[in-house]
């Protein structure tokens, strides 16, 4: 029996398309850009956080350390763009007698209500001395206005002492064994290259802290 033409054509231009009609597989989930195990580990024994209603990135460093030196900009550049619902937490520890004098200083300079000039400025004279001891550090902080006598006694006060030891003690609490070392929310120990964006995917990944009741 005889096709019509326009029949074969039909079944023609059918057999063509046919073949191009292909279902579609979905697409693999995206694998997330920062993997446990590798960029960060979470802590089996987290800590409470300090700043309630707020997430909290805490930086245990020391200013003797050349790679919390040149994680300073990295630092710096990411305070410029942190969310005001984030608290950042400097710690400067003493691991050893060699870290204590320059781990004092920031205490101090903090209790004299210097620390945002002093910090930067600290870091560079230590790390091109990082032998600085209590006599460098007045002279020091003489060169950058501070009273050499009130600098001795902030140096060697309450406040200086209790920080110092409350930071020790919570390095040893986070098994923190070397600087630079960052915590976020009292769970995730950091530990990418890409170290702040990874403490920033860390963040999203937590439910939004509820602020507190207000009075």
């Amino acid at each position: 029996m005889s096709t019509h033409p326009l029949y074969r054509l039909l079944l023609i231009l059918l057999a063509c398309v046919l073949p191009l009609t292909v279902v579609r597989a979905a697409d693999p989930p995206a694998s997330p850009p920062f993997i446990e195990g590798k960029d960060y580990v979470l802590l089996s024994n987290p800590e409470a956080t300090t700043t309630p209603g707020k997430a909290e990135v805490i930086e245990f460093f020391s200013y003797t350390c050349p790679h919390c030196y040149h994680l300073e900009p990295s630092v710096q550049e990411w305070l410029k763009h942190k969310s005001d619902q984030v608290a950042f937490v400097r710690i400067a520890v003493a691991f050893s007698a060699y870290w204590e004098p320059s781990a004092r200083a920031y205490y101090a300079a903090e209790d004299l209500g210097v620390l945002d000039k002093i910090h930067p400025l600290l870091f560079e004279a230590v790390h091109r001395n990082p032998r600085m001891n209590l006599d460098d550090l007045a002279a020091f902080f003489a060169e950058q206005g501070v009273d050499q006598d009130a600098f001795r006694k902030a140096y060697q006060s309450f406040h200086t002492e209790t920080q110092l030891r409350r930071g020790n003690q919570l390095a040893q609490r986070y098994k923190v064994n070397g600087v630079p070392s960052v915590i976020v929310n009292g769970k995730y120990d950091v530990r990418s290259p890409r170290m702040f964006d990874a403490v920033d995917f860390l963040i999203a990944q937590e439910p939004t802290p509820a602020r507190p009741a207000a009075n």
